[in-house]
Order: structure tokens, then C-alpha cells, then sequence
């Protein structure tokens, strides 16, 4: 990846380059290296783009209008016009996700802006343009593996079909943004970089901007500097700045999380020149799934130092609606949104966070995502677990519970019989607070009802965070 730039055409090859050996089929495949570092190259404005309604929708049952809309909504709420989630893309292959498109866009908002998705067929764009927006991704499949086993063509006959409708994208004063799909087994010199050059031909008499959307297709994207093309992401981006001379700002990453990487790559793009990254809410996707908004949210934190005016606690309501209203379930240790990521249940945790919980706290989790840490209670737990899960419960900021408490060892022995007589599950919270009932009913006459009984319903949740108990 020199600095020397070249005049690089299609190479229109007989047969498919399948990179076999990388990709073998019948083995792992191969991370290969040719020692050629990257330099990091951090835009001066980075964001996130949302599949929800596209790819994330092919995974699971099809969302109804009303979701649709109501997702829509919440990432307007989420976003909170900061501009960090920018756009959200739809399907438009149904009346219903033609309709919800139509709901959606008549809110008039800035932030997602809504563009849409289409194979690079003609009557596809003709939905493009019925539809009204400004902006619409265009499959283009890219590796050999597509142009040769699934579109039947040759890599001239597929450079043609996909000139041919960001053409009429341009006279239509709608801009392509280029899905280069599966670009991490594309030949990058002899078929990616004449396409992506010819489109900047296209982008230039037409006097509009377009975009490409580099396609991780199966997860293959390595982060690793060094790594050889096709699969280094620092190349392939670095390739597409350099050789065809485009803006970070037009660069957006989208990739898969078939080999636990989806998070670090997506990172990566941003670190080596794409301004922007696709995701989606929970990672929902095909196979493995997307690169999840909540997850990319919190690195845009970490790298930038500031969330911007983003409601992050949204992203709780956000998993409770999923849960609830769509039935989709979230595993619990998911981090960030799953029921669990922040429970603990290891004594020695216990007794840290009885003395202070940003000893086994990521962050506050109780302030940025309304989600308190719980403390969970089993036969290991101890004095301090339990002390520990009634000071997070019932958020005693003041006067915490001592694991020394005599009626903290009431409720030990309680769980130790439990225990004794065969119980093989964690100590419910309802239980638990059934024997603070018991043993400390003057504590629970002096919290807030509605707190202390957490309503967990999305549209009525209300947790006083800055409950205090005196005189306990």
C-alpha cells in the first residue's frame, strides 16, 4: 500500500479468484501477513449508520408498521439530535415497510435520516424513486464468489449492471451509496478499486456525492495490522482513500459477527479513515448478526470522551421492548442491555462492592443506562452478598446495610436452608425481599413504594435514582 498511485482497470478473469489459499473451505480460514502497517488515521467527525429495519428485519419475524414506527421513534429519542446515529435505512419490498416508511419520514426528522435498500435492478430503483428519499443503498456484490457462483456474470457483465443503476440514482438526484458486498474475498486491485473509480467518474459529471458501504459480508475482516488484503480492514480502507480518492466522510463499514470480531473491526474502520460504521440495535442480523448500535455507542464514548446530548439510558426501555413487545429474547449476559450484564454473584465481588461498587462496576451503570448493579444471591454469596444486594436493591446511598447487621445473618441462615435442603437456582429477588418484609419491616415503610418495587414496564418505568434512606 505505497504511497505511488496507479491507473488501475478491471481485470475480467476467466475463472474465479477464490483466494483458496485463505480461504480453503475444508480448514479455517487463513489470516495472512505481508508486515505492511497502516498508519492510524482518525476522521475528524465519526458516527453510526442503523440496519434495524433492513438487515437486522431479515433475521427475525418481520416487524408490524407500529414497531417499525416505535423503533424508528426511539432512535430519533436515543439520538437526541447529536447526529451520532445519522441515518437508519428500510426495505421497501412490502406494503408494510412501505407504509412505516411513509409514517416515518412525514415525522419530519433530522436525525436517523431515512434512505433506503435495493438490489441493482432496475425495477427496484423504480420503489427508490416512488418513495422520496434522498439517499439509497445499492447492492453490489463484489468477490468472485458472488459475480461468479451467484450472479452467473462476468466481473465486466456485473461492473456494467451496477454503473448502470448508480446512474440513474445520479439523474434522479438520488445519491448511491454502494454496498460492496463480501469485499473481504474481493479481488481489491483487479475488481474493487476500477468499480469504486468508475463511480467516482459517475459522482463527478453528475456533480453529486456517493458513498460506499464497505461489506464485511462474513466476518472476515481482520483488524491486525500487517494482515495482507483481502481481509486487513486497515487496507481496505486506506486502499479506498488513497487509490480512489475518497473522503472519509463517504466510507462506511458493515460488518458481521461470525468470528467475534464485529465490534473490534468496526472500531478499526473508524480508526483507519471510515467516518462512519453500520450497526444494528442488539446486533440482531443474519447468522451471527450485526455489529450492535448499543455496543458502538459506548466505544464512540470511549474514543471521543463525551457521549454528545445521546439518552443512552434509552437502550434499557429499548431492550424491554424488544423482549416484551417483539418476543425477541436477549441473552442475559449480553453487555449493555441484557438483564444480567451487571449482576454479580461471586462473593468476593460482593464484599467489593459493599465497601464501594466502582470496584466491580464498569461505570455507573445506574445513571448512564438506568440499569443499577444487582447484586445476585446464592449459596456462595455470604454476609456481604447479601448485604451487598440489599444496599443495590433498595439503593441505600446513606446508611448501607453492614455485612455485620444481625438480621443480614437472619437472612443468611434463611438462604443457607435453602440450600441445605437441595435448591439448585439463585435466590429470587422477590423472595429476598420477602425476607427483608420479614426480618426489617421497618426498612421497607421508609422507601418509596413505586421504587422498591421496580416497575419494569417500558412505557411506565420510574426508578428514583437518587433514593435515600435515613434512620433506618
Amino acid at each position: 500500500m505505497e504511497l505511488k498511485k496507479h491507473d488501475y482497470t478491471i481485470e475480467d478473469v476467466d475463472t474465479p479468484n477464490l483466494y483458496r489459499h485463505i480461504f480453503p473451505y475444508s480448514e479455517i480460514p487463513k489470516i495472512t501477513f505481508n508486515y505492511k502497517n497502516i498508519p492510524i488515521y482518525v476522521p475528524d467527525e465519526i458516527w453510526i449508520t442503523d440496519t434495524t429495519f433492513r438487515d437486522g428485519q431479515q433475521a427475525i419475524s418481520p416487524f408490524t408498521t407500529e414497531q417499525i414506527v416505535t423503533i424508528y421513534e426511539y432512535l430519533h429519542k436515543l439520538d437526541n439530535n447529536s447526529g451520532i446515529i445519522r441515518q437508519t435505512e428500510f426495505f421497501l419490498y412490502t406494503e408494510r415497510d412501505r407504509k412505516a416508511l411513509e409514517i416515518c419520514l412525514s415525522k419530519g426528522y433530522k436525525f436517523p435520516e431515512i434512505t433506503t435498500w435495493i438490489r441493482a435492478k432496475k425495477e427496484d430503483f423504480k420503489l427508490v424513486k416512488d418513495a422520496g428519499v434522498k439517499e439509497t443503498g445499492i447492492l453490489m456484490s463484489c468477490s468472485d464468489y458472488h459475480i461468479f457462483k451467484k450472479l452467473n456474470m462476468t466481473r465486466r457483465q456485473a461492473l456494467n449492471q451496477y454503473l448502470s443503476i448508480a446512474s440513474d440514482a445520479f439523474e434522479n438526484g438520488i445519491i448511491p451509496r454502494c454496498h460492496l458486498e463480501d469485499i473481504t474475498r474481493a479481488d481489491f486491485f483487479g475488481f474493487v478499486v476500477p468499480l469504486v473509480n468508475e463511480l467516482n467518474k459517475l459522482s463527478q459529471e453528475a456533480k453529486m456525492p456517493f458513498k460506499i458501504r464497505i461489506c464485511d459480508t462474513l466476518g472476515l475482516g481482520v483488524s491486525f495490522p500487517g494482515v495482507e488484503l483481502p481481509r486487513s480492514i486497515p487496507a481496505i480502507v486506506y486502499g479506498l482513500r488513497h487509490h480512489c480518492n475518497l473522503s472519509s466522510e463517504n466510507l462506511e463499514w458493515h460488518g458481521h459477527n461470525d468470528f467475534y470480531s464485529v465490534v473490534t473491526n468496526s472500531t478499526a474502520a473508524w480508526l483507519y479513515g471510515a467516518s462512519s460504521v453500520n450497526t444494528s440495535l442488539l446486533g440482531i442480523g443474519e447468522r451471527t448478526g450485526n455489529c450492535p448500535l448499543e455496543a458502538m455507542l459506548i466505544q464512540y464514548g470511549q474514543l471521543r470522551g463525551n457521549t454528545k446530548n445521546m439518552r443512552l439510558e434509552l437502550l434499557t426501555e429499548i431492550a424491554e421492548y424488544f423482549e416484551k413487545e417483539i418476543n425477541y429474547s436477549i441473552p442475559p449476559r449480553t453487555p449493555f442491555v441484557g438483564k444480567e450484564f451487571n449482576v454479580t454473584r461471586a462473593g468476593v465481588h460482593a464484599d467489593g462492592i459493599l465497601k464501594n461498587e466502582e470496584i466491580y462496576n464498569i461505570f455507573d451503570t445506574g445513571k448512564i443506562l438506568n440499569r443499577p448493579l444487582i447484586v445476585a444471591v446464592n449459596e456462595y454469596s455470604g454476609l456481604a452478598g447479601i448485604a451487598a444486594w440489599i444496599n443495590t436493591y433498595f439503593k441505600l446511598a446513606d446508611n448501607k446495610i453492614d455485612k455485620k447487621h444481625p438480621i443480614v445473618q437472619k437472612i443468611k441462615d434463611w438462604v443457607d436452608s435453602e440450600y441445605e435442603k437441595g435448591r439448585t437456582t439463585v435466590i429470587s429477588n422477590s423472595e429476598l425481599e420477602e425476607s427483608v418484609k420479614k426480618y426489617m419491616p421497618d426498612l421497607l415503610s421508609k422507601i418509596n413504594n413505586t421504587a422498591s418495587k421496580k416497575d419494569y414496564k417500558f412505557k411506565n418505568r420510574k426508578i428514583n435514582r437518587n433514593l435515600k434512606i435515613k434512620n433506618i
